[in-house]
C-alpha cells in the first residue's frame, strides 16, 4: 500500500506556483518514487531494495531517481520526513477542527487518535517502517528521524499544554512523556489491528483507545 498523497517537498525553488489541480511534474514524480520505495522496503527490507527496483515500480527511468534524490539513503530519509510531516499535519487539522467546533482539548486528543488511525490505515507500510526505524540507532538518517518524530510529538504536546492551561488536565501532567505514550499507543495499536485483527473496524479500534484517553488522561 502507498503513502497518501499530500503536499510533500518537490516544488522547484523559484518556480511559479502551479494550480492546485495540476501539481508540478517533479512533485508528482517524487510522490510516485515515495510510494514505490515504501512498498518495496516494507516487502523486502531496505538493504535488499535496489534503486533499479524502485524506478521500475514507479514506472520511471533509473536516472530519474538520481535526479530527485542523490542516493537511496537520501530517498528513504526524505520519505520518512514527508510521511511523518503528513501525519503531523493530519493530527493538527483534527485538533484544530475539534476546538473550532467548541470541543474540549481532551476531545481534540480523541479526534487526533481517530485521525492517526485513519492515516495509518491508509499508510500501513510507512508506519511499519517508521516504528522499525525507531529501534535502530546506527542509521545515517537517525537525526532526521528524531527531528520528524519531534514534529509529530509537538502537535500532541501543544494540545496537552492547552488542556493543562485550560484546567482540563492536571498541572502535574508530564506533557512530553504523555505525548510519547499517546502517539506510541496509536502507532502500536494500529499496527496490531492491521496485522492481527483486520476484521475490526476503525470505529471499534478508535472506541477502545478513546476509552483509555477519556478514562485516564481525561480524568
Amino acid at each position: 500500500m502507498s503513502i497518501r498523497s499530500g503536499n510533500g517537498g518537490g516544488a522547484i525553488p523559484g518556480a511559479a506556483p502551479a494550480p492546485v489541480s495540476a501539481p508540478p511534474r517533479r512533485a508528482t514524480t517524487r510522490r510516485r518514487l515515495f510510494d514505490a520505495a515504501v512498498t518495496l522496503i516494507a516487502e523486502q527490507g531496505f538493504s535488499a531494495t535496489t534503486v533499479d527496483e524502485i524506478a521500475e515500480r514507479a514506472g520511471v527511468a533509473k536516472g530519474t531517481v538520481y535526479y530527485n534524490f542523490s542516493s537511496k539513503n537520501v530517498l528513504y530519509e526524505e520519505l520518512l520526513r514527508d510521511g511523518i510531516d503528513l501525519l503531523a499535519a493530519s493530527l493538527r487539522t483534527a485538533a484544530d477542527r475539534t476546538v473550532a467546533r467548541g470541543g474540549t482539548r481532551v476531545d481534540a486528543l480523541d479526534a487526533m487518535i481517530r485521525a492517526g488511525l485513519d492515516f495509518i490505515a491508509g499508510s500501513p507500510a510507512l508506519t511499519q517502517l517508521y516504528v522499525a526505524e525507531l529501534w535502530r540507532t546506527n542509521r545515517t538518517w537517525r537525526a532526521t528521524l528524531t527531528s520528524v518524530r519531534g514534529r509529530a510529538l509537538a502537535v500532541v504536546e501543544s494540545v496537552l499544554r492547552d488542556a493543562v492551561r485550560a484546567g482540563e488536565l492536571s498541572g502535574e501532567l508530564d506533557v512530553p512523556l504523555t505525548a510519547s505514550a499517546l502517539l506510541g499507543m496509536v502507532l502500536v495499536a494500529a499496527l496490531d489491528w492491521q496485522s492481527f485483527q483486520p476484521e475490526r473496524s476503525v470505529e471499534e479500534v478508535h472506541a477502545a483507545l478513546s476509552q483509555l484517553v477519556q478514562g485516564r488522561v481525561g480524568a
